[in-house]
C-alpha cells in the first residue's frame, strides 16, 4: 500500500490565533486525507535544513516531544515550506521560537515568495475591487436608463390614454 504523507501550517482564523503543523495522509486509491499527528506551534524546537550548502528536499523538525523526518518532493517545495513556516514563527510565536539550522540564506534572508504571493494576491484583489467599481457604474447607468425608459412609458400611457379618451367623445 502505498501512502503519502504532507505537512501542512496552518493558523486558525479565531481570536487568539493557534498555530499548528499536521502531519496528512492520503492512502494509495483514496481521495481523502487522514490527520496523523498535530503540534502546536509552540512544540518546534528546530527546523533543520541537513545541508546548507546544497539544494536538497530532506529536512528534520524536533519538536518537544517528537522527531520527525521529512523529504520534500523537490528542494523548491522545502524552501517554500520553510519560508511559510519562518514567517508563521515570526508573526505567531512571541516567547520561545525555534531554531533554523542548517538552511540556506535564502530561506532565512527574505520572504521572496512570501512578497511574491501577497503581491499576487493583493493584485488580484485590486483587479476584482476594479472590475466591481466598473460593474456598479455600468449598473447605475442600467438603472438611469430604466427610470428614463420608465418615465417615457408613463407619458406614452398618459398621452395614448388622453388620445384615446378624446376619441371616445
Amino acid at each position: 500500500i502505498s501512502v503519502i504523507c504532507f505537512s501542512v501550517c496552518s493558523v486558525t482564523n479565531k481570536k487568539p490565533a493557534q498555530a499548528s503543523i499536521t502531519k496528512v495522509k492520503q492512502f494509495e486509491g483514496s481521495t481523502s486525507f487522514v490527520r496523523r499527528t498535530q503540534w502546536m506551534l509552540e512544540q518546534l524546537r528546530q527546523v533543520n535544513g541537513i545541508d546548507p550548502n546544497r539544494d536538497s528536499p530532506e529536512f528534520d523538525l524536533l519538536f518537544e516531544n517528537a522527531f520527525d523526518q521529512w523529504v520534500a518532493n523537490t528542494a523548491s517545495e522545502k524552501c517554500t515550506f520553510f519560508q511559510i513556516l519562518h514567517h508563521t514563527c515570526q508573526r505567531y510565536l512571541t516567547d520561545k521560537k525555534p531554531e533554523f539550522i542548517n538552511c540556506q540564506s535564502k530561506i532565512m534572508g527574505g520572504n521572496s515568495i512570501l512578497h511574491s504571493a501577497a503581491d499576487s494576491v493583493t493584485s488580484a484583489v485590486q483587479k476584482a475591487s476594479q472590475a466591481l467599481n466598473e460593474r456598479g457604474e455600468r449598473l447605475g447607468r442600467a438603472e438611469e436608463k430604466t427610470e428614463e425608459l420608465k418615465n417615457s412609458a408613463q407619458q406614452f400611457a398618459e398621452t395614448a390614454h388622453k388620445v384615446r379618451f378624446q376619441q371616445d367623445k
